[in-house]
C-alpha cells in the first residue's frame, strides 16, 4: 500500500525514537555520561511533534489522552528520567505507527476495491476490436471481455454463457454461472472463456463506480464511539493528574508521579475503538455490505426495530412465470415458446420477463433460441399480436386478447392476489395464460429469524401496494406489524413513531424509500438494481439483492462493538491497576511505560479480532456463502 506523507513522519519519529535508545544504552552500558544527553536528544522531537498535535486538537476543541504522554515525557525530562523518557517516545511513537498500521490492514479490502476499477475496455467496432477509455463506452456498445478481465460496466450478456467471480463484491468464492441476457455486474472478474457484454449504462452509473464512490465517503468518517472516547478521556485525564499528584503529596517523591504518568500513557481507549470499528467495516464490506462509515456501523449494533419495504426488498422486484395454464391442444412449452418469440418485439417488462424465462429453459435444454416474430403490431401496455413460424399469435392481457378473438368480454379468472395473467391465443383460439408473480427472495423466512435472534425486536412491513397482495405474499413470515398503501412521507411518518421503541433500521430499493432510509437511524438499501435516490440517501449498501447479507451486517457490527468495548474496558481496568502499583512504589518510571505499551499493543491486536468476524447462516441458498 502506497505510503502517505503522515505515514513517513511517523516511520522518522519511531527511527529516530529508536535510535536513541539504542544508542544511549550502548553508551550506558559502557560506562559514558553522554546516555542521557542522547536520550533527551530523541524524545524532543517526539514531544514537539506531540505538542503540535495537541495544540491542533485543543484548537478543534478536543482534549484527548496524548495530553498524558507529553506530561509523562515532559515530567521525565524534567526529573532527569530520562531513559523512561526515551522509552515512552519509542512506545508512544510505536503506538501511533501501529494504529496506522492496523487502520491500513483493516482498510485492505476496500483500497483492493478501488485499486481494481478498470481504465479502458475493447469495444467491437466495424468488424475489429478497439481499446477505449470508459469514458467513451455508451449503452448498446458491444464489448469483449477476455478472461482475467474486470467487467468495467453494468451489462448484459450477449451470447452463451459467462463464468463471473463476484468475490470482490459479493465475498461468494464460487464463480456465478450466466446465461445469455444476463445482467453482469461491473467488477466481478470473468473466470471463464473470453465472452461479449452489451452495454447497459455509462460506466459513471454503473455499479462498480457507485461502490467506488460509497467507499470513498465510508473511510473519511469518524466513530461515534470515538467521539465518546474523547469525552472520557478528559475525566481520565483528571484521574490521572489527581493519582500522580496524590502520590507526590503524600510521599515528597516526584519520581512517583513520573512513574504514574507513564503508565498512563497513551491509553488505549484512542487506540483500540477506531481500529476495531474499521476492521468491522473492512470486514462488512468482504461480505457485499457496504456501510458508509464507522457511525452507521455502532448504531447497527443497537438497532431493536426492522422496517422492510415489500417490492424489490423482500421480493425480487421484477415478475417471474410461476405457473402456466392451458386451455386446448397446444402444449405449456409451445405456448411459453410462440409468446416469448412474439413478446421479443415488446420493450414492456413483462414481456422481457417472458422472453427471459423462455431462453434460459432453452439454454438448459440445449433448445436452439427463438425465432423471429414477424408481421407484428403492438399496443402499448395492452399486449402484441404477430406470426410466428407461420402461426397467428397475439399476447397481453385478458381483454386484449379476447378482442383480438371477437370473442365478448369477459371477466378474467380468478388468480392468487399479487400474480399478474398473460394472455395467449395461437391460431385465433385461447391457448392459455402464463401466471406471473413478484416472489420472495431465497431465503427469506430463515434471514428474518435470524436477525431476531440478533437481538431485533420488531419487523415490520411497510409497502405502497395494496394491502391483500402484501398479505398473501408474507404469509407465515410473522411480521410484528404491516402498513400497506403507504406513500414515500408516510414511510418516514412510521419510521419516527416506530423510535420510541428504540433504534430504527429501514430497508428499502426504490426512490420512494430514500425518505425514509434518510430518516431511519440506519437507513439500508438494496444496492445492486435499487434506485440511485435510495443508495444515496442511506447509510449501507448491500451489493448485491441478497437480504441474508444484512444478517451479516448486523453480526459484524454487533461484534465489531463487543470486542472495541472489549478491548477499552481491559485497557482501562489494566492502566488503572498499573497507575495504582505505581502510585505505591512498586513500579519504576521505565517498568511503568513498558507495562502500559505492553497493555496497548495487546488490546490494539484484540481489536483487529475484528477482521476475522464469521457471520453464522443457514446451509443452502445464497446464505451458504456467509460462513
Amino acid at each position: 500500500m502506497e505510503q502517505t506523507g503522515g505515514d513517513r513522519f511517523k516511520i522518522a519519529l519511531i527511527a529516530v525514537a529508536l535510535a536513541s535508545l539504542a544508542l544511549g544504552l550502548g553508551l550506558r552500558f559502557s560506562g559514558r555520561p553522554e546516555a542521557a544527553i542522547v536520550w533527551a536528544m530523541g524524545v524532543v522531537p517526539v514531544l514537539a511533534a506531540l505538542v503540535a498535535e495537541i495544540v491542533r486538537s485543543l484548537r478543534r476543541g478536543e482534549v484527548g489522552l496524548d495530553i498524558v504522554a507529553a506530561l509523562s515525557m515532559s515530567a521525565a525530562l524534567t526529573f532527569g528520567e530520562t531513559l523512561a523518557a526515551a522509552v515512552v517516545a519509542v512506545m508512544y511513537s510505536g503506538g501511533t505507527f501501529l494504529e496506522s498500521f492496523a487502520e491500513g490492514r483493516a482498510r485492505r479490502e476496500m483500497h483492493a476495491l478501488l485499486a481494481r476499477v478498470p481504465r479502458t475496455a475493447r469495444r467491437h467496432r466495424d468488424g475489429a476490436l478497439e481499446e477505449v477509455p470508459l469514458d467513451g463506452i455508451g449503452p448498446g456498445d458491444r464489448l469483449l471481455i477476455r478472461q482475467g478481465d474486470v467487467v468495467p460496466v453494468d451489462g448484459r450478456v450477449a451470447a452463451g454463457q459467462a463464468f463471473l467471480d463476484t468475490s470482490a463484491l459479493t465475498g461468494e468464492s464460487l464463480p456465478v454461472r450466466l446465461e445469455t441476457g444476463a445482467e453482469a455486474m461491473s467488477g466481478s472478474t470473468n473466470a471463464g472463456e473470453a465472452f461479449d457484454l452489451v452495454v447497459l449504462r455509462p460506466a459513471r452509473d454503473s455499479t462498480y463506480a457507485g461502490i467506488v464512490r460509497l467507499v470513498e465517503a465510508a473511510q473519511a468518517s469518524k466513530a461515534p464511539m470515538s467521539r465518546l472516547a474523547d469525552r472520557w478521556s478528559l475525566g481520565f485525564l483528571a484521574a490521572t493528574v489527581a493519582i500522580a499528584s496524590a502520590a507526590w503529596w503524600a510521599t515528597g517523591d516526584p519520581i512517583r508521579a513520573v512513574a504514574v504518568l507513564v503508565v498512563a500513557t497513551p491509553c488505549p481507549l484512542i487506540l483500540a475503538v477506531p481500529v476495531a470499528l474499521v476492521a468491522g467495516l473492512s470486514r462488512a464490506a468482504h461480505f457485499g455490505v457496504l456501510i458508509k462509515g464507522a457511525r452507521p456501523l455502532e448504531a447497527m449494533a443497537r438497532i431493536r426495530t426492522l422496517i422492510l419495504d415489500k417490492t424489490g426488498t423482500l421480493t425480487e422486484g421484477r415478475p417471474r412465470i410461476v405457473s402456466i395454464e392451458r386451455f386446448g391442444a397446444v402444449d405449456e412449452a409451445t405456448i411459453l415458446r410462440l409468446a416469448a418469440a412474439l413478446e421479443q418485439a415488446s420493450q414492456h417488462p413483462v414481456a422481457q420477463a417472458v422472453v427471459a424465462a423462455a431462453e434460459a429453459g432453452a439454454a438448459s435444454a440445449g433448445a436452439s433460441g427463438l425465432p423471429v416474430p414477424w408481421e407484428v403490431t403492438e399496443v402499448p401496455g395492452e399486449g402484441v399480436a404477430g406470426r410466428v413460424e407461420g402461426r397467428a399469435v397475439v399476447v397481453g392481457g385478458h381483454g386484449f386478447v379476447r378482442e383480438r378473438l371477437g370473442l365478448a368480454p369477459e371477466r378474467a379468472p380468478a388468480h392468487v392476489a399479487g400474480s399478474v395473467l398473460v394472455a395467449v391465443a395461437v391460431d385465433g383460439r385461447m391457448a392459455g395464460y402464463l401466471v406471473m408473480a413478484d416472489p420472495l427472495r431465497e431465503g427469506v423466512a430463515a434471514t428474518l429469524e435470524g436477525m431476531r435472534a440478533q437481538g431485533v425486536e420488531r419487523i415490520l412491513l411497510a409497502t405502497g401496494d395494496r394491502a391483500e397482495v402484501a398479505e398473501e405474499v408474507t404469509a407465515g413470515l410473522g411480521f410484528d406489524g404491516l402498513r400497506a398503501g403507504l406513500r414515500p412521507d408516510q414511510k418516514v411518518l412510521l419510521v419516527l413513531s416506530e423510535r420510541k421503541n428504540g433504534p430504527v433500521m429501514m430497508v428499502g430499493d426504490g426512490v420512494n424509500d430514500a425518505p425514509a432510509l434518510a430518516a431511519a437511524d440506519v437507513g439500508v438499501a438494496m444496492g445492486a438494481r435499487g434506485a440511485a435516490a435510495s443508495a444515496e440517501a442511506a447509510d449501507v449498501v448491500l451489493l448485491v439483492d441478497w437480504l441474508d447479507r444484512l444478517r451479516a451486517g448486523l453480526a459484524i457490527a454487533r461484534g465489531a462493538r463487543t470486542i472495541a468495548l472489549q478491548s477499552v474496558v481491559a485497557g482501562i481496568g489494566l492502566s488503572v491497576l498499573g497507575m495504582a502499583v505505581a502510585a505505591l512504589g512498586y513500579l519504576t518510571p521505565v517498568e511503568g511505560a513498558l507495562m502500559q505499551e505492553a497493555i496497548d499493543v495487546a488490546v490494539i491486536l484484540n481489536a483487529l479480532r475484528a477482521l476475522r468476524i464469521a457471520p453464522q447462516a443457514g446451509a443452502s441458498g445464497p446464505e451458504a456463502a456467509l460462513g
